[in-house]
């Protein structure tokens, strides 16, 4: 027999390893044979730790993958392997340490090493500097956390671990904490640990005095896009990607290598990766911001830590950016905030749309209007002026505009009538910013604005609350009047009507204007105000003229209009507000005696019955249809009624309402080729065409000579000079001329 097919259990370890795992009790002595011959190693190696061992190396893993099958005769296998990394970490051989680490988590999915005692020590190996082992490490505490909250949460282990890694992220090494701090972050972006404890541990990364540690925490609470690396970007690429990257690769295998090929492709394969990563959507944690403990304190001390603040202004930006937003989610008070921007409000400040936006999402009703006034008046003298840019003025104009909506006391009637004198500005992006602040003031408190500029008053007038007071308790659901219920409407109105539900259990009252919604302006943003809009320039004429056009419509419409839902105040407005049914004693009675009806329905419908989600949009669809009802004879662009344009302010202030500006904005470079293919494809028709009678026939020599070369023309007198004729020539021409005229006459 030959030596390559003899057994050769004693030294080759493979092979012992299959038997063994098909029959542990007759290969025992082999097995413990090995186990003495690891344990010698074990004892020279501790000897000199720096040392590479490739059999050491061979036995762990040999040991390790046998080990349930003798675990009495190995009880201190696993303990000894624990030891040897944790004393010698930092000084073991690469691959050893890596071997090492791979025994440990093979006898922990075998249930012969505590997972804890696992996990910790990996952290702690983060320290190592190995970048190949912390990836590893990183990988397999993610996945390993998952397997263990796959079924369900295993408190004990993940109260366990996120105290350690609470003392991970104060660790002496910045890169320990770092991944520590990775960790937590994917493991709640992977929603296994989204809990409030989980979030109040990376709140402690804010305060670190490692940028990196802090910069990563801010991003996390701001929902800043994560840099993925490259493996990962392969992981997750579309199939269009993979396709155009075969191709790419398999054009430059086919084709002739060469460095200019080889440069073309590496361009195209950043352009590829570059459009893969604009095409992914980014990641938001906006829940995080609602699970933190204390947001107040936490806030207290963010700002604490601004102020003392060293580092680069783009750091500094992200923590007011996250204070701002927790100040206007949990309504927080730091007043110190305020005059704290006010130091950066002007126009040639760096990234000045980012503070403004800060600011006015700061901002809520419960802060006193004297002391966001000094920020709003440093706002309106720095930028609301005419020495400025009118995009400079636009955006000072929105930004005191999304500070009003939310603190409307702060506004005075004075500094309102100066901004609103900007709506005839000759600047549209300046005019349409100075509407929809009077857009704004005509919903909150038309009061304040010019005569002129309160616009028709077709509605009850809303309630201006004063600082701290808050909006009665309703009796019913607001807009809950407009729903009639299924016994009061006959079949034909259930079967002919669009707006009921599937199940033909309500209908939305008052359905008559549905058809005609040419006078429809849409009120989802309040900077959005048409161009058309004819409200603030046409109507300057008093009221007298509002209440005759009233008296000449319909009472059913005017009755209407005045109860038209647009808020939670005007259902339970008792009182007929509009100056026109104020004249008239029976108007008012009878408008009393509506409203009341009005009420008892709309309770009704509120005890009796449960309103849907449809129900609910569908009602504040007709009340937009009925706040923004035009005047008689007056025409409006028609703005569709969409279900984004109905829901309401979010709690955040997005970039959107700060910048925007109502102008033609510059084409981009894909902008401009696109103008040009347009272009081009509409070239022929204005093509020269030639003037023949004969389409067909042959072209002229003087055609011809147009589509040659200069060098083949240069000899001919014509093309060398133009020479013009002498006096003479003319006449001898004129002559000559004349008397072939008179010849042809003669024929």
């Amino acid at each position: 027999m030959s030596g390559r097919r003899r057994n050769q259990l004693p030294t080759n370890l493979p092979q012992l390893q299959n038997l063994i795992k098909r029959d542990p009790v007759s290969y025992k002595e082999e097995f413990l044979q090995q186990y003495h011959h690891y344990q010698a190693n074990l004892q020279l190696f501790q000897l000199k730790p720096s040392q590479e061992s490739k059999v050491l190396q061979s036995l762990v893993t040999f040991i390790s993958q046998v080990a349930h099958c003798y675990q009495d005769e190995i009880s201190g296998f696993a303990e000894e392997i624990h030891e040897l990394l944790k004393t010698h970490a930092s000084t073991l051989d690469a691959d050893l340490r890596m071997t090492l680490c791979r025994a440990l988590i093979l006898l922990q999915h075998k249930n012969m090493f505590p997972i804890v005692t696992l996990l910790e020590l990996f952290f702690r190996l983060f320290r190592v500097n190995d970048k190949l082992l912390r990836k590893s490490l990183y990988t397999h505490i993610i996945t390993d956390i998952k397997r263990l909250n796959a079924k369900r949460a295993n408190n004990q282990v993940n109260s366990a671990l996120q105290n350690f890694m609470y003392r991970m992220l104060q660790d002496s090494s910045p890169v320990a904490a770092k991944m520590s701090l990775d960790v937590l972050i994917e493991l709640y972006h992977k929603n296994i640990w989204n809990n409030p404890k989980t979030v109040q541990v990376i709140a402690t990364a804010c305060f670190s005095k490692t940028t990196k540690i802090a910069v990563a925490a801010l991003k996390f609470f701001l929902g800043v896009e994560k840099k993925e690396d490259d493996g990962e970007e392969d992981s997750s690429e579309s199939e269009d990607d993979k396709k155009n990257y075969k191709e790419l690769m398999l054009a430059q295998k086919v084709a002739k290598k060469t460095k200019k090929r080889q440069r073309k492709l590496t361009k195209s394969l950043q352009a590829l990766k570059k459009h893969k990563k604009k095409s992914k959507a980014p990641i938001s944690n906006f829940s995080a911001l609602y699970l933190l403990n204390d947001p107040q304190s936490f806030v207290e001390k963010l700002y604490k830590q601004l102020e003392h603040c060293n580092e680069r202004f783009e750091v500094r930006l992200m923590m007011m950016d996250l204070i701002s937003k927790l100040m206007g989610i949990h309504q927080l008070f730091l007043f110190n905030f305020y005059p704290f921007l006010q130091r950066y409000l002007q126009p040639h400040q760096k990234d000045v749309t980012k503070i403004l936006l800060y600011f006015a999402q700061s901002c809520h009703n419960l802060v006193p209007p004297e002391v966001i006034e000094p920020s709003v008046r440093a706002v309106v003298n720095n930028f609301v002026t005419e020495r400025n840019a009118s995009e400079v003025m636009s955006v000072g104009l929105n930004t005191v505009r999304e500070v009003c909506s939310r603190c409307p006391l702060v506004m005075t009637e004075e500094l309102l009538r100066d901004l609103a004198a900007y709506k005839s500005n000759k600047d549209k992006s300046v005019m349409m910013a100075a509407r929809s602040l009077i857009q704004l003031f005509r919903q909150t408190n038309p009061s304040l604005l010019h005569k002129k500029d309160r616009g028709r008053p077709a509605e009850a007038a809303p309630t201006v609350l004063g600082y701290g007071e808050s909006r009665p308790a309703k009796e019913c659901v607001p807009g809950a009047e407009l729903i009639k219920l299924s016994s009061e409407v006959p079949d034909e109105t259930l079967s002919d009507s669009g707006e009921d539900d599937s199940d033909g259990s309500i209908v939305l009252m008052d359905d008559s204007d549905d058809d005609n919604d040419d006078g429809i302006v849409s009120e989802g943003d309040n900077h959005k105000v048409d161009d058309n809009d004819s409200d603030d320039d046409d109507d300057d004429d008093d009221d007298g003229g509002d209440v005759e056009e009233e008296e000449d419509e319909d009472d059913e419409d005017d009755q209407e209009s005045v109860l038209s839902e647009t808020g939670e105040d005007n259902m339970m407005t008792s009182q007929p507000v509009t100056e026109g049914t104020q004249k008239d004693t029976s108007d008012s009675v009878q408008l009393e005696k509506l409203l009341e009806e009005k009420r008892q329905h709309a309770a009704l419908i509120s005890q009796t019955r449960f309103l849907t989600q449809e129900e609910f949009q569908k009602i504040k669809l007709k009340q937009l249809k009925q706040q923004i009802e035009p005047q008689k004879g007056k025409k409006r662009k028609i703005t569709e009624l969409t279900e984004e344009n109905a829901q309401e302010r979010g709690d955040l202030v997005t970039m959107r309402d700060i910048a925007f500006v109502h102008k033609k904005q510059k084409l981009d470079k894909e902008g401009r080729l696109q103008v040009i293919k347009t272009g081009r494809s509409d070239e022929d028709k204005y093509k020269y065409k030639k003037k023949r009678l004969n389409p067909h026939s042959s072209t002229t020599n003087k055609e011809k000579a147009k589509k040659k070369a200069f060098m083949m023309l240069r000899q001919k007198k014509d093309v060398r000079s133009k020479n013009k004729r002498s006096f003479k020539e003319k006449q001898v021409a004129l002559r000559n001329a004349l008397i072939k005229r008179n010849k042809q006459k003669k024929r």
